[in-house]
This record gives C-alpha cells, structure tokens and sequence, in this order.
C-alpha cells in the first residue's frame, strides 16, 4: 500500500486519534520534504546508516530513506510506534528499535504528553521548565510509562557507526550524548529556549568527544542559519542570544577530519 493511503487509514482509525495532528503536520506537505531531504543529503550519501533518536511518527526516517539511507530509529512511544510500523513495513531499510537512548540500559519514565505527544519526555526537568513559560501553557504531561533504554554506545555496537544521527528527545539531549563515547561523522540535537543550558551541555560533551563545528536551524524551518561551520563557543552565544520566541532548533553538528 503506498504511504499516503497508509497514513490516511491511520488518520481514520480512531486508536490513533492522538497522532492524528503530527499526521497532519509532519506528512503530505511536498515542499517540506524537499527541503528537509536537501539538508539531510549534505550529511548522508546513499546507502549510508543514519540514526532517528526520538522518530515520533517518523516524517525523518521518510526524508532520510529518499536520501538513499539506511535508518535505525529508536521510539519509546507505544503509539507512535505502531504508526511507524504501519508507515514504513514495507520497507526492509527501516530498523525500529522500540526504547529511548540514555546514559546507561535498563529503564527509565516517560511522561506522555498524550494531547500533543511530540513533547513527551524523559526529562524531569523539561516538565518543570515548560510549566508557565510563555508558549507552553496549554501542555500538560498526563501520563508516565516505564519503557526499556539503550545507549548511543550500543546503538553503534549492535548497527554500526552512523553517517548521521538525529536526536530529538525533549530535553534529554544531553543525556543521548552522555552514552556515547565515540566521534560521529555527522549529528543534529534539538534545543528549546526554556532549557538553553541542555544545548550548552550537549556541546560540552561534544567537544570531549572530537573537534566539531555547528550550524542551526530554528524551528522547522530546515535550512542553516550561517552557511558556515563555526566553533562551539560561538555556537553557545548564539543559543543564548536568540529570544524566548525562537523556541526551539535543532544544532548541526560535524566532525573536523
């Protein structure tokens, strides 16, 4: 079946009438998925691995496979899960690993936030942040489920090093790098402008890790802000000066060869 009649009969079933708005959002806008297919093809060749942390409904493993890649993309999210397995089953490029990414395997709790589940969280202090902050005040986390973790680390073990790997967890970030010990080629890490300081310790723990060099783009807007590699003392006044507005972005992230 092809995948606009798939997420269509998804849209109609009723057991994922939570998703139906990221359905809505994140599939059928052609000239999103061009542009987000022309920024993923400046850091994956064809037939390179890329990682999905945080998938969602899955709108990236879609732009990366049109790129040409394979994609292991990790989901914690029951529902969101069972969408992606409808979306992509077809599709034997498409490994679905169903746990978050941490600091260290076993378990942790997910706060669902089941009106709007693209800002689920693991992250205690995301829920604290977002609690009155301008922009967020309709957000409510309603529910928690315990769900298994792996590491960075072991993603890289079990599938092998990626050319690129998305991570977008709602403030858990810093906690993703935290379980990887090695230098990846090619990253992005999502930010929010009520926790700048997780953007500040991903790009700590970024330079233990290897020489990188960082562009941004705000939003979803999927284009780069500078069009230049700059440092990661840069990259942090940048973040910091952008207004309460801004929201949220996404950090690019390359490796110096």
């Amino acid at each position: 079946m092809a995948q606009a009649a798939i997420i269509a009969d998804l849209k109609r079933d009723q057991q994922f009438a939570d998703l139906h708005r990221s359905l809505d959002v994140y599939y059928g806008d052609a000239a999103r998925d061009a542009a987000m297919d022309t920024l993923y093809s400046r850091f994956l060749k064809p037939g390179q691995l890329a990682f999905d942390i945080g998938s969602h409904v899955g709108d990236r493993i879609g732009s990366f496979r049109r790129v040409g890649a394979r994609v292991v993309a990790l989901e914690p999210q029951p529902l969101c899960a069972r969408a992606i397995r409808a979306i992509y089953a077809d599709d034997s490029h498409v490994a679905l690993v169903e746990a978050a990414c941490g600091p260290q395997t076993g378990t942790l709790t997910l706060h669902i936030n089941s009106r709007n589940p693209t800002v689920t969280t693991a992250s205690d202090e995301f829920v604290r942040a977002a609690d009155g902050a301008g922009g967020w005040e309709d957000q409510v986390w309603d529910q928690s489920i315990e769900v298994p973790v792996t590491t960075f680390d072991a993603l890289i073990a079990t599938h092998g090093m990626p050319g690129f790997a998305k991570i977008d967890v709602e403030g858990f970030e810093a906690d993703v790098l935290s379980g990887l010990s090695k230098t990846v080629p090619a990253l992005s890490f999502e930010f929010t402008t009520i926790q700048r300081e997780v953007a500040i310790q991903c790009l700590d723990r970024l330079a233990q890790l290897g020489d990188y060099r960082f562009d941004v783009a705000l939003g979803e807007a999927q284009h780069l802000t500078f069009e230049r590699w700059i440092t990661g003392a840069d990259m942090k006044l940048h973040i910091e000066s952008l207004p309460h507005d801004a929201n949220s972005g996404d950090v690019y992230c390359v490796a110096q060869k």
